[in-house]
């Protein structure tokens, strides 16, 4: 471990220990139980949530959180398009696994969202969940809505998805990877009227799948839309948002299955790897206080590729709240 004592998160020397070696955390960020006796507090802390009895195709992403932390230990610290050193500006930290309920959705939120109340300082750590289905979304969501005071208007919303996510119920279930955000914006965690959902594509279901988000206000860009001067919506979207508190929810699969193979209910025609990383830089000044990135499947992945992925969009995750913070 160097000395590096103007750094807010002290990491392995890469040239001194090899990434390959050592404990295996997200970034190789130290873990929570050894940075919490410090006199400053921990920026974020990054957990994993092993669960995906919420998924209504193909299981496989409760394996997500060791494959991401285990293609995170390539990570480096400077951002080059930011002009940022990440883990310079920002005291991270690793804080394990939460406890997960295999087959119980409703069951598994409320453990969750229990274990993230415990998780270093609720009024200065955000929180950075890595999944796991989209279901569990929702008590992640829940839990960056209490530490910042449960604000009566809730949060504002980036969600990245191929899918809605707004349906009320898959085969009875009101918790699966299909109804966080119903659930969160029934709950009032989530102002539906500042929420932006980026990467939607078909088939859809039926027409009607579209009507929640039209009904209540939700702005939907669909990939085909962004690629015709979409990314207007998104700029106007970030300048009205201004200093107001946002969650940022990545699920995989609005990535195109060429890039991101490794999801369980892939949907082609969506974003490149490289244009997911213009998107992401292009929320640069929004004020996040909690995200999410969900629904990677390891054993449909190729070379690691979509766990790399995944590694890389929780880091540009952290840089927005870096180069936000200067």
């Amino acid at each position: 471990m160097s000395s590096q004592p103007d750094r807010r998160t002290r990491l392995p020397d890469p040239r001194r220990q090899p990434r390959y070696a050592g404990l295996c955390t997200f970034g190789r960020y130290p873990r929570l139980e050894d940075v919490q006796p410090d006199a400053s507090p921990v920026d974020w802390a990054v957990f994993g949530v092993p669960f995906d009895a919420g998924v209504t195709y193909r299981p496989g992403t409760r394996f997500a959180p060791r494959a991401i932390r285990d293609a995170s230990q390539y990570l480096k610290h400077y951002h080059i398009e930011h002009d940022t050193d990440v883990p310079g500006v920002l005291s991270l930290a690793d804080a394990g696994d939460a406890p997960v309920q295999p087959y119980d959705c409703e069951t598994n939120s409320r453990d969750v969202l229990a274990f993230a109340r415990t998780l270093a300082d609720p009024a200065h750590t955000r929180l950075l969940a890595l999944g796991g289905d989209h279901s569990i979304a929702y008590p992640c969501m829940k839990a960056a809505w209490e530490r910042r005071g449960k604000p009566a208007n809730g949060l504002a919303l980036i969600h990245f998805d191929a899918h809605l996510d707004t349906v009320d119920a898959v085969l009875g279930e009101r918790y699966s990877h299909a109804s966080p955000f119903i659930r969160a914006i029934e709950d009032g965690i989530i102002d539906p009227k500042r929420m932006l959902t980026v990467g939607i594509r078909g088939p859809l279901n039926t027409r009607t799948d579209l009507d929640y988000a039209k009904q209540h206000g939700v702005t939907v860009l669909t990939c085909d839309q962004w690629r015709n001067d979409g990314q207007r919506v998104i700029d106007e979207f970030v300048r009205a948002l201004a200093d107001d508190e946002a969650y940022l929810s990545f699920d995989i699969d609005c990535v195109d299955p060429a890039y991101a193979p490794g999801t369980g209910t892939p949907s082609l025609g969506g974003f490149t790897s490289a244009e997911i990383f213009r998107i992401l830089r292009s929320l640069r000044g929004v004020h996040l206080v909690g995200g999410d990135v969900v629904e990677v499947l390891p054993d449909r992945d190729v070379s690691q590729n979509t766990a790399l992925l995944a590694a890389h969009v929780a880091f540009e995750i952290l840089a927005l709240d870096a180069v936000r913070r200067g």
